[in-house]
C-alpha cells in the first residue's frame, strides 16, 4: 500500500471526469501482505518483488531454521479498467537444525495464479466541490470516507513439486490444487490515511484450508514516502496464528518504488521473524486513457448533493442580507 494510492484518491476527488484506476504513480501493493482493491489499468503490467532474511524458530519440537525467502508478483490489467490477473510466487531456501541433524530446504513454496474485479467504487461518478463559503464545511468529517472501494478475488493453488514447506503433522501432504477466494475492502480517510481489509478463504477443500484476514493501514508523509502497519491472521485445523509487521515504502519514480519492511508473530510454537527489502516496477507505455463520463449518479448522491446545495445557498443569503 503506497502514497500513490492517496494520489488516486485526490486524483478522483478532484476531476469531473475520472480516468478510471490508473494513476500517475505506480500502485503497488508492496510492502505489505494485503492486496488492494484496485487494479493497475487496463493494459499496465507490473512487477512486485521483494527478499527476506527469515528466521523460524520452534520451541517445543525443538528446531530452528534460517534462510531467505524470494517473492514474485506479477500484475496485468485486461479487457476492463476494473480487471487484473495476478500470478504469485514465492520461493524458500533455508537450513533446517534439529536433534535428528542438519537439513536444507528449497523449494517453489507458493504458486497461485487468480483474477481480481472491482465491483464498487464509491467515488465513481461523484465529485465533491468546495463550499466557498464556510472553512468548517470544507474540512468537516465526510462520511462518504466510511464507504469502502469494494473487490473480489478468485484464484488456484498449484502444488506439483515434493515441496518440503507443505507437510503438516502425521505427514499429511498439501493438495496438488486448491481454489482461493476473497474479499477486497478499501477505505481512504482524509488525504492520508489507507486502510485495506482482506478477507480470504484459502485452499478449499483442502486439509490446509484455512480462514484469513489482513488489515493494512498505510499513511503517506510526503509524496515520496509512506509507512504502514499490518496485522495478518490465520485460522485453520493444521496452522493459526498471528502476525505483525512495520514497513516503509519510497517512489524514486513514477513507475519504480523501492521498500523495507519488519514481521513477527504473537506466538513460538514455531516463532518468524522476518526482515527484508522490495522493488516494484511499471510498465505503462500501452495505456489508453479510458474516459468515465459522470452519469448522473445513485440516489443517495442526489441526496447529498441536494443537501449540500440548500446549505449553501442558505449561507449566500445570510450573506447578502449582512
Amino acid at each position: 500500500m503506497k502514497y500513490s494510492k492517496l494520489i488516486a484518491f485526490l486524483f478522483l476527488m478532484t476531476y469531473q471526469v475520472q480516468f478510471a484506476q490508473f494513476t500517475d504513480e505506480i500502485n503497488s501493493n508492496r510492502p505489505g501482505r494485503s492486496m488492494m482493491a484496485f487494479a493497475v489499468g487496463k493494459s499496465v503490467i507490473q512487477a512486485e518483488t521483494g527478499l527476506y532474511y527469515n528466521n523460524e524458530d520452534h520451541n517445543s519440537l525443538n528446531y530452528k531454521a534460517n534462510g531467505f525467502i524470494a517473492e514474485l508478483d506479477l500484475r496485468w490489467g485486461l479487457f476492463f479498467e476494473e480487471l487484473e490477473l495476478i500470478a504469485e510466487f514465492q520461493y524458500q531456501n533455508d537450513k533446517l537444525t534439529s536433534s535428528f541433524g542438519d537439513q536444507n530446504r528449497s523449494a517453489l513454496k507458493k504458486t497461485i495464479l487468480g483474477a481480481k474485479y472491482l465491483v464498487y467504487d464509491p467515488f465513481k461518478n461523484y465529485e465533491e466541490k468546495p463550499n466557498l463559503y464556510s472553512w468548517k464545511a470544507n474540512h468537516s468529517f465526510k462520511w462518504r470516507q466510511l464507504y469502502p472501494a469494494v473487490a473480489v478475488y478468485a484464484g488456484v493453488n498449484l502444488n506439483f513439486s515434493d515441496n518440503p514447506f507443505n507437510y503438516a503433522p502425521n505427514d499429511v501432504l498439501d493438495s496438488k490444487i486448491s481454489p482461493k477466494a476473497m474479499l477486497i475492502a478499501q477505505n481512504h480517510f482524509g488525504s492520508r490515511w489507507v486502510l485495506v481489509t482482506n478477507l480470504m478463504y484459502d485452499k478449499i477443500g483442502s486439509e490446509f484450508a484455512s480462514i484469513n484476514y489482513v488489515l493494512t493501514l498505510t499513511r503517506g508523509f510526503n509524496a515520496e514516502w509512506s509507512g504502514f502497519i499490518e496485522n495478518q491472521g490465520y485460522n485453520g485445523n493444521y496452522y493459526s496464528d498471528g502476525l505483525f509487521r512495520i514497513g516503509a515504502a519510497y517512489l524514486f519514480h513514477k513507475n519504480m518504488q523501492i521498500d523495507a519492511s519488519f514481521g513477527k508473530n504473537f506466538k513460538n510454537t514455531p516463532g518468524l521473524m522476518n526482515f527484508g527489502v522490495g522493488f516494484s516496477w511499471r510498465f505503462a507505455e500501452n495505456y489508453e486513457e479510458v474516459k468515465l463520463e459522470k452519469d448522473n449518479g445513485s440516489k443517495m448522491d442526489k441526496k447529498m448533493k441536494k443537501k449540500g446545495e440548500k446549505e449553501s445557498k442558505k449561507r449566500k443569503d445570510a450573506v447578502d442580507l449582512e
